[in-house]
């Protein structure tokens, strides 16, 4: 598996992130199917969700929510 690493992350209000990765591709990820599950149920207050950091390769939040750079990549649509 070719190893995908995240540059920039930007938070819309519609829960989903706009990614920049290591390899210029520009993908829009939806983070609103996880957003009832386990630890990202933090995510659904939007002023939380909007401060996404970058950090090792991925997205992550100060509450320790993260997702892993593959399922970004490949649960993402291209949009530059």
């Amino acid at each position: 598996m070719i190893r995908k690493r995240v540059t920039t992350a930007r938070a819309n209000d519609d829960f989903t992130l706009d990614l920049e990765f290591g390899d210029g591709v520009i993908r829009r990820f939806d983070a609103k199917p996880y957003l009832d599950k386990g630890i990202f149920v933090d995510l659904k207050d939007l002023a939380y969700f909007k401060k996404v950091n970058v950090a090792h390769g991925t997205v992550h939040w100060e509450n320790e929510q993260d997702f892993a750079p593959e399922t970004l990549y490949l649960e993402s649509e291209i949009i530059g």
